[in-house]
């Protein structure tokens, strides 16, 4: 368990280290989330290390958002004047997700069939 949380964690410091010395607009957690994904690529076992601890995070991700609601609690009284833009953001950020998703979705479903309607070399 130790060693999976030591690769999850040294992805994520990898990720932030890079975000902030190339300074790319994009967070460090999702370059380490990347990094990761390269090392079970390319690494195999490391699936089975971190497999466990990721199945343990999964199950509990619901406490992750424990702060932003006791945030919004907090902040309660802003919810009267700045609510409607707030819904709004909340609804076209939603949508927005949501339709990137189905068009990514629905972009490699296409690819996919191309790829398997092309015909094979040798045939």
């Amino acid at each position: 368990m130790i060693h999976a949380l030591a690769i999850l964690l040294s992805c994520q410091l990898a990720g932030e280290v890079t975000a902030r010395a190339i300074g790319v607009p994009v967070p460090g957690p999702v370059l380490g989330m990347i990094f990761l994904t390269i090392l079970l690529l390319t690494i195999p076992q490391l699936g089975r290390i971190v497999q466990d601890l990721a199945q343990g995070l999964l199950n509990h991700l619901s406490l992750l958002f424990v702060p932003a609601g006791v945030g919004v609690v907090a902040h309660l009284d802003r919810l009267g004047p700045d609510g409607p833009a707030l819904l709004a953001a909340l609804v076209v950020s939603t949508v927005a997700g949501l339709s990137a998703g189905a068009l990514a979705f629905a972009g490699m479903l296409k690819l996919l069939r191309n790829t398997d309607e092309a015909p094979h070399a040798g045939n």
